[in-house]
């Protein structure tokens, strides 16, 4: 405990010097501080202990990569904590997004349905799903594609980004259109 807390009485600059000279001691007291907040925040938040080590993982790699890139600059004492629990703590809610879309996409391209005579669906889900089918097959190229990748795929956005030659924010910019795009063709066509 004696080692985690002298971190504490350093000023964050020799702090961001240490760690950007790659001293272990440094590192390693950094890791070992912010750790137990991280996993107290992915247990209470539907994550299990080895989802707390996974995610804490890639926010301490990023947290590092982004100090050794001058993307991270001090503002008061205690930020460098506070920034590497922010990046935790969004990398987990992306994986609960992920998850969760994982979970309950359904895939309405041809022959994934579920037969009609199975009684899975009321008429008026038919209905919709057929509706949502016609206007998604009708969608224009660049769209149907994009929604295709997102939504049946499963890429993420930085992939469909790189694919299209986009930043990451204009691929998300471009789903969003291209879903409004389908919703509004949807809601005209009742």
């Amino acid at each position: 405990m004696a080692e985690a807390a002298t971190i504490e009485n350093k000023p964050q600059s020799e702090e961001i010097r240490r760690i950007k000279a790659n001293d272990k001691k440094a590192l390693k007291e950094l890791y070992v501080k912010n750790y137990p907040n991280v996993e107290r925040f992915v247990l209470h938040n539907s994550g299990t202990r080895e989802d707390a080590k996974d995610i804490y993982q890639e926010a301490f790699i990023t947290t590092w990569r982004n100090i050794m890139l001058d993307k991270f600059t001090v503002m008061q004492d205690g930020s460098l904590n506070g920034y590497l629990f922010r990046v935790a703590k969004n990398k987990w809610m992306d994986a609960l997004r992920t998850q969760s879309r994982k979970n309950i996409t359904v895939d309405v391209s041809e022959g994934n349905l579920p037969d009609q005579d199975a009684g899975l669906l009321t008429v008026e889900e038919e209905d919709h799903l057929e509706r949502v089918k016609r206007h998604f097959s009708a969608m224009g190229s660049p769209c149907k594609e994009l929604l295709q990748k997102f939504y049946f795929d499963r890429e993420s956005l930085k992939e469909i980004a790189s694919h299209y030659s986009w930043t990451e924010g204009t691929a998300k910019n471009n789903k969003y259109r291209c879903l409004q795009k389908l919703r509004a063709a949807i809601l005209n066509s009742k």
